[in-house]
Order: structure tokens, then C-alpha cells, then sequence
């Protein structure tokens, strides 16, 4: 008997040895720390010696430069949903807490394996941690970033020299990832070509030169040189960016003042030094899926609810009935979607419309010559980040406005 069991336990003893090996071999995710931005957190643009601007660009945050003074281009048709601080005690103190936070993005540890130098970003899925070059960096197409469902995991990418995105590049983030929590640390400047759709926080030496016709989910954040941007929109609203006070709130800096009700005649009043409540998200539904962090262990304890991000958005176009008509009338650009707060008509550059309400449309005149380029840039009741929608048409040939076919579409 006792002859039988013992090669059936060596297999399993033998079992048992080859798993843990193979779960051995299979290295952890190198996690990275949460790089504090500090006072510099409000701004979306903020420059060391100029902040340059051509075209209708749209800021959601504040602007700023110091210890330069040089603010050029920010009148309409550019737009800056935030406050703008030239060179004043804000910009200064953002500056500071700016050279603090590169130096922690830049002092990350970066494990071997995560060592990209000589790599093109573009194609890759990178998982959170922290990521080195140990000169510059290139990004020619997509890059996607992987949260693994753990909307507080950090990405930090550390470039000894530039960093260079080619027209028409982009970063996507899955599975929770934010571009608030992504950090882009530069050592000398940061280029992003035209088109390029790019996440995160690019903390710079030097300069930042951002191209015509770029998005940015995120802040662009220069310590010793300029910000140049020609038609691009920079927005970090989803990381709860300005420091302009909401109507009603005390500014930064005064001492608020204490208003109490007095208490019905009879009550009891507030015991003074009470607990306060616990701070924290609520409780997941029960047979809901915790996220996991490194290594399978649940991720740093959040202290706000995940957001809802249901919004949609797609640009498409009427036209009149008739060829002629076309070509004398134009079209009708509408986007169309869930959550829509708010949509920016551009054409060529040249600013349309401004639309908040039920209905997002624009009329758009007729090309006469080459094409033409609609832009919508929507932005959302929820926390869906903004979406920036194109649409080319060819101009006006015999009698006919001939929009190209699949408009953009974007579904949160």
C-alpha cells in the first residue's frame, strides 16, 4: 500500500515544485511612485521664460510663465478656461514645486527590464512602473498604457535628452489608466508632432514645442525655456486643474470665515472635538471585481469613488437637397452623443462656434478651393476626458461639397 502512495506523492511533491518555479519565474510589476506636483498641479501650460501661442488654441487650466514674463498670443481667438499668472508670486511657487516634482519623476528606479533605450515607443503596451531612456525618446504611432484595472497606478517615463512624437502619434490609455497619474520627464526639451493625440504630464528641462493641431490630456510644464503651441488643445480638467475659485469659495490665501447656524431653540449642540467621519470610497457592491495592483495586491487605497465616464460623441454633417445648393450653402456639422456639456466649432483653424446646450451644430460655409477641415472639440458632463473630432471635405469642383467618408467617432 504504502508502496502505491509514494510515487503518486513524489509526482505531486514534483508538481508542486515545478509550479512554484514557473510562478517564480514570472517577474512582479515594478510599481512607481505618485510623483506631487504641488501648486504647479492647477496649471496645464507653464513656462520658464515665455509662453507662445498661434491660433485658436484651448486651454482648460490655468497658464503661467516665470521668471520670464513673456505671455504672446492667448487673446481670441484663444481660449483659457483658468487663470493666468505672468510671472507673479503663483507662477514663481509653481516653478519651485515644479523642480521638486522632476527631480522625484527623475530619481525613480527603473528596473532593467524596463530599460527602453534604443526602443520606439510606438506599438508597445506598457504596464505601470517606471520606464528609462537613457538618451531620447521617439513615438511614431500608438502607444498604450495599462492600468490592469487599477485606476491609481502610475506611469513615470524617464528621458535622459528630448522626447519626439512623429505627426499623427497618439497614447492610449486602457483599463483605468488616467493621464493625470502619467508622467513624462524630460531632460533637455519635448517636441509633439502635428495631430499627435497624447496622455499625461510632460515635466521638461527645458522647452516644450507643441505643433499644429495637437491634443493633450494632461499639463505641458517647462522649467528653463518656452512653451510654444500653433491651434492645439491642452486639457486637464479631468485632474481637477485651476486655481480659480468656483463662485461662492474662499481664494487661495485668505482665511475663510466660520459660518455657523445657531441651533433650534431646545437642541442639543454639537459635542466640540466629535470624531469626524471616516475618510474613504464607498464599499464595492458585493460579487463586484477589486482591482489589483502589483503583484496581485490590491492598489493603494483611493479616497474618492471612480468616476463615471459614459460619455460619447460623433461629428457627422446634413447637407441641402441639391448639388447646387451645396456648393452655395455649404452643410450643417452636428456632433451627436451622450454626456455632451460642451462643443468648440473650428473650421481651418479659424473658430465657428461656441455651442453648450441640447443641440451641438454649426454651419459651415463653403471651400472653394483645396479642402477644408472641421474640428469639434466636445467636452463632457462626466468625467469622460474631452475629444477632439475631425472632419475634411473636398471644396467646391463643378457644384458639389463631397465630405470624405467615416467622420470621427469616439464612444467613452
Amino acid at each position: 500500500m504504502s508502496k502505491t502512495l509514494r510515487p503518486a506523492r513524489a509526482r505531486h511533491a514534483g508538481i508542486l515544485l515545478a509550479s512554484g518555479l514557473i510562478f517564480a519565474a514570472v517577474p512582479a510589476v515594478a510599481s512607481a511612485s505618485a510623483v506631487d506636483l504641488g501648486t504647479a498641479a492647477p496649471f496645464v501650460v507653464l513656462g520658464g521664460s515665455a509662453v507662445t501661442n498661434t491660433g485658436p488654441s484651448v486651454l482648460d487650466g490655468d497658464l503661467g510663465v516665470a521668471p520670464g514674463t513673456s505671455l504672446v498670443g492667448f487673446a481670441f481667438p484663444a481660449v483659457v478656461n483658468g487663470a493666468t499668472h505672468d510671472d507673479d508670486a503663483v507662477a514663481g511657487i509653481a516653478q519651485n514645486d515644479l523642480a521638486t516634482a522632476y527631480g522625484v519623476a527623475a530619481g525613480q528606479p527603473v528596473p532593467a527590464g524596463n530599460d527602453l533605450t534604443g526602443q520606439n515607443l510606438g506599438g508597445l503596451t506598457l504596464l505601470p512602473g517606471a520606464y528609462g531612456f537613457s538618451s531620447s525618446a521617439q513615438l511614431t504611432g500608438n502607444l498604450t498604457l495599462n492600468a490592469l484595472g487599477n485606476p491609481n497606478a502610475q506611469f513615470v517615463v524617464e528621458i535622459g535628452s528630448s522626447l519626439t512624437t512623429a505627426s499623427a502619434s497618439s497614447v492610449t490609455l486602457i483599463n483605468g489608466a488616467s493621464p493625470c497619474n502619467v508622467y513624462w520627464q524630460v531632460g533637455s526639451s519635448a517636441t509633439l508632432g502635428t495631430t499627435t493625440a497624447f496622455e499625461g504630464n510632460v515635466l521638461a528641462d527645458t522647452s516644450i514645442s507643441v505643433n499644429n493641431g495637437v491634443t493633450v490630456q494632461g499639463r505641458l510644464l517647462a522649467m528653463g525655456g518656452a512653451v510654444t503651441l500653433i491651434n492645439d488643445t491642452i486639457d486637464g480638467s479631468m485632474c481637477g486643474t485651476s486655481t480659480t475659485p468656483p463662485p461662492g469659495s474662499t481664494p487661495p490665501g485668505s482665511t475663510p470665515t466660520p459660518v455657523s447656524t445657531p441651533p433650534a431653540t431646545g437642541s442639543t449642540p454639537p459635542t466640540t472635538g466629535s470624531t469626524p467621519p471616516t475618510t474613504g470610497s464607498t464599499a464595492p457592491t458585493t460579487g463586484s471585481k477589486a482591482p489589483t495592483g502589483a503583484g496581485g495586491q490590491p492598489p493603494e487605497a483611493s479616497h474618492s469613488t471612480v468616476p463615471t465616464r459614459k460619455g460619447s460623441a460623433k461629428l457627422g454633417r446634413t447637407k441641402p437637397p441639391t448639388s447646387l445648393m451645396r456648393c452655395s450653402l455649404g452643410f450643417t456639422a452636428t456632433v451627436r452623443g451622450r454626456e455632451i456639456k460642451r462643443v468648440v466649432f473650428t473650421l481651418d483653424g479659424r473658430r465657428l462656434a461656441d455651442r453648450s446646450g441640447s443641440r451641438f451644430s454649426v454651419h459651415v460655409p463653403p471651400a472653394f478651393a483645396g479642402s477644408g477641415l472641421v474640428r469639434a472639440r466636445v467636452t463632457f458632463k462626466d468625467a469622460t476626458p474631452a475629444k477632439m473630432l475631425t472632419m475634411r471635405y473636398r471644396a467646391c469642383a463643378a457644384a458639389v461639397v463631397q465630405p470624405l467618408p467615416a467622420p470621427s467617432t469616439f464612444t467613452g
